[in-house]
């Protein structure tokens, strides 16, 4: 599985959000926003490789039943969706 969101996207999504904590009143930054940017950027990054290892985890699961489910189908999903939630709550993300 590919990443989540592309380069420019996560780039995009950094300066929408640094945008948005300079013009709001209810947040405020505590550094300038090079930094606030990098950090921001950092985030998603670490998030999206956390998300890529739960999925891949959740899929070597899924795969390693004996019974062959098929990727796509409802019943794959129902059990894809199971999965993955009990994986957020065994790493207390979820």
């Amino acid at each position: 599985m590919g990443p989540l969101l592309s380069d420019d996207k996560r780039n995009h999504l950094s300066h929408v959000i640094v945008q948005t904590l300079e013009t709001t009143t209810d947040a405020k930054l505590c550094s300038d926003s090079v930094q606030a940017l990098k950090e921001i950027k950092r985030i998603i990054a670490d998030q999206m490789k956390l998300e890529q290892s739960i999925d891949q985890f959740v899929r070597s699961r899924l795969a390693s039943y004996s019974r062959q489910i098929v990727e796509g189908s409802s019943e794959w999903e129902v059990l894809y969706q199971k999965t993955y939630t009990q994986e957020l709550q065994n790493r207390k993300l979820g």
